[in-house]
């Protein structure tokens, strides 16, 4: 391949927001820079997060070790808002380079690696995502429900999606993630095909009103409209560092690191995450929570690119 071809090769990968950069560590939308000015609505605690974010950003779910730590850690000085990106309309919004969602299983086995999540690229080539508006729009529809549960489907459709090479653009799949988490799945369908859509435009309005130029992107800002921008997946230092400058006497919450309580908070974790929020040497991790599987107390999905591990016969 000549030079030129490279070049043209590179700038269209670039423009294409599925090839997510782990150096950089976003998943981007072409042609958009993001503007510092932020005005966020008063809350209850110090300060506001503001996450823009897409059930199939890649480097999304390569932050969630970051971001349960964040919230174990500093849950009473912040409120996260999540909001939906719009990561992906369709595939005709690339006029040149990656074209077809086969070119994105091979990405998507890097990433995996270089974030230390498991992600199995295969569903790009098994059963592929027309779009991610379906499960954005899903998520909207379940926030109307509950906050709370809406967190924990999104979850669930992560895991679906980047593990269990399931389309959560059909509706079978937000069904069954609906109910594993405890969500009215009718009231979720109403919302779905009614409400939900236009919430979802609002996100994309807001996106583009914040200057939101990739995913993840956390707008911290506290009652004074003092902001603090993390952008993209970064080390957990990044994201503390943003709530200590906003309010410096934000106090740590001391948590228990044992395995059980950590797997009664969340219903799952990988070794990273399980390595993150308990401080256990990665390798360490890995060999604990096989103990643990290997003893019945916790079961476990294997990927071709890592592990989960879940509570057994447990409610969440």
């Amino acid at each position: 391949m000549g030079y030129q071809a490279q070049t043209n090769k590179k700038m269209e990968e670039k423009n294409n927001p599925l090839l997510c950069d782990p150096v950089e560590g976003i998943c981007g939308i072409p042609g958009t820079t993001t503007n510092t000015k932020v005005t966020t609505q008063n809350t209850e605690k110090p300060i506001k997060v503001i996450y823009f974010t897409d059930p199939i950003c890649s480097s999304c779910w390569g932050i969630e070790p970051q971001l349960r730590k964040l919230k174990l850690e500093y849950g009473n000085s912040i409120e996260i808002e999540y909001r939906m990106g719009g990561l992906l309309p369709d595939w005709s919004y690339n006029s040149g380079g990656i074209s077809k969602p086969s070119d994105v299983a091979h990405h998507w086995d890097e990433v995996s690696v270089y974030y230390d999540m498991p992600i199995d690229g295969n569903i790009w080539l098994e059963d592929p995502l027309h779009s991610s508006y379906p499960p954005s729009i899903a998520f909207k529809a379940a926030q109307m429900q509950d906050n709370e549960k809406a967190i924990l489907f999104l979850r669930e459709i992560r895991e679906m999606v980047f593990l269990q090479k399931k389309n959560i653009t059909k509706w079978e799949h937000l069904a069954t993630a609906a109910k594993q988490v405890g969500l009215n799945v009718e009231q979720l369908k109403t919302g779905f095909e009614g409400k939900a859509k236009t919430l979802f435009e609002d996100d994309l309005k807001l996106a583009k009103q914040f200057g939101v130029r990739g995913f993840p992107t956390l707008f911290f800002t506290d009652n004074s409209n003092n902001t603090e921008i993390v952008y993209g997946s970064r080390p957990y230092a990044f994201y503390e560092t943003a709530v200590l400058k906003l309010n410096s006497s934000a106090i740590k919450n001391e948590y228990s690191k044992n395995w059980e309580t950590l797997f009664a908070k969340y219903n799952s974790l990988t070794a990273k995450e399980f390595s993150e929020l308990s401080g256990t040497p990665r390798n360490e991790s890995e060999k604990l929570l096989n103990d643990r599987s290997g003893k019945g107390t916790l079961e476990k999905l294997t990927t071709k690119n890592g592990t989960i591990w879940k509570r057994k016969n447990t409610s969440r």
